[in-house]
């Protein structure tokens, strides 16, 4: 939970059933439809993808999503307006660590990610 002690609200762009679940079963993490829920921080899965949430929520951190490090990735994803980058298929305990991250406004680059 944030410290009014609400529940982190999340975006998945685009929706993501399977990880809406897994976040879902944490218990300070509310994965929202779209931007009008108000989202503190979206998942994305491309650098075309923080663009068009920066435009639908500009207030919004915006992680990208990889399955693993390419070369230009990370200076394309932070050039778009990300907050960072983070694992697929990491553990969800990473996930939700660095969504937390992203809300208070720190950088977020995985650690097997960063490379340039």
């Amino acid at each position: 939970m944030d410290e009014t002690g609400r529940s982190l609200r999340v975006l998945l762009w685009p929706a993501n059933p399977a990880l809406a679940v897994r976040l879902g079963l944490e218990q300070d993490i509310e994965v929202v439809s779209s931007p009008m829920g108000r989202p503190a921080v979206a998942l994305v899965e491309s650098v075309d993808g923080v663009r068009e949430v920066r435009e639908e929520a500009p207030e919004c951190a915006v992680l990208v999503l990889v399955g693993s490090a390419r070369p230009g990735l990370r200076e394309a994803a932070l050039a778009a307006g990300a907050a960072g980058l983070v694992l697929r298929d990491g553990p969800v305990s990473d996930l939700t660590l660095s969504l937390h991250r992203a809300s208070r406004g720190e950088p977020v680059i995985d650690p097997a990610l960063d490379v340039p």
